[in-house]
């Protein structure tokens, strides 16, 4: 990855950023986001030690706030005359609804609508430096996920599991969608399952009743690496250089669910969510 200039979002732990620091250790400039800039400095100056790449950036968003993802994609392309690869990592589950600051709920506007609209954003820089990549972190929970065009925001009715699985496969949707879109410019788009891995992952509101069962689980859940091992394998192997438009798990191609093969349920999701960021549909 020397020479290469790789962005990771949500990387100040967990498995962003355990895929940030492989691929510095593979030589690549990474850039990684968080929402405090003082624990993504942190996290940057822990890969710079780790790796002995001082080419680590910071750059501090909240994700889930639109004019932020806008702020980020702007210094994201001040600092980066060429873009190769995309990670589109960060995400987050609610036992409880929220609500962003432009009036949508957290796990949708996190989830979905922030990497649909920084991967817009920074298409132009992808495709000017192809060829590129765009690397999804989606979820095995995508498989139980239904897109609820009637209440995409959980407003009459909100599930945690349910708004997560949702926006996973989301993540699934999108990526079939783009890869679509991209044939012929030599940018890639690509999904994974990371496997269940042992993180912070949902900790600021979780369910009374799950706490206990999640410590138990975590015992048996992958660490951060090792669920980094697909994202790394799809931004920097020469493996799948070229492949788009496919889902992994365990750094192999694998089916995903049958409701993410819906090319119909795709288009009116890229129309809704390009409605929902002020992008427009055609993009």
């Amino acid at each position: 990855m020397a020479g290469k200039s790789v962005l990771v979002t949500g990387g100040t732990g967990g498995i962003g950023m355990a895929t940030a620091a492989a691929l510095a250790a593979l030589g690549a400039r990474v850039g990684i986001t968080g929402r405090d800039q003082a624990r993504a400095a942190a996290a940057a100056a822990g890969i710079r030690a780790a790796t002995g790449n001082p080419a680590v950036d910071v750059f501090a968003a909240d994700m889930s706030v639109q004019a932020e993802v806008r702020r980020l994609a702007a210094q994201v392309a001040d600092a980066y005359p060429r873009l190769d690869v995309l990670v589109n990592n960060v995400g987050g589950f609610w036992a409880h609804r929220h609500v962003t600051a432009d009036g949508l709920e957290r796990t949708f506007a996190l989830n979905h609508l922030a990497p649909f609209l920084l991967t817009s954003l920074l298409l132009d820089r992808l495709i000017a430096s192809a060829p590129a990549r765009i690397v999804t972190v989606s979820s095995g929970a995508h498989a139980s996920g239904r897109i609820d065009f009637g209440d995409l925001q959980g407003e009459r009715d909100y599930s945690g599991q349910r708004a997560y699985s949702q926006s996973k496969l989301a993540n699934v949707m999108f990526t079939y969608e783009l890869a679509r879109r991209l044939e012929g410019t030599g940018v890639t788009a690509t999904v994974c399952h990371p496997g269940v891995v042992r993180t912070g992952f949902g900790a600021e509101d979780q369910a009374a009743h799950m706490a206990g069962m999640i410590r138990v689980a975590r015992l048996f859940m992958k660490s951060p690496a090792q669920g980094a091992l697909t994202p790394v394998y799809l931004a920097s192997s020469p493996q799948v250089e070229g492949v788009t438009g496919r889902y992994y798990a365990n750094r192999k191609p694998q089916a995903s669910s049958e409701a993410s093969y819906n090319t119909a349920a795709a288009g009116r999701l890229w129309q809704v969510s390009a409605a929902l960021t002020g992008m427009t549909a055609t993009a």
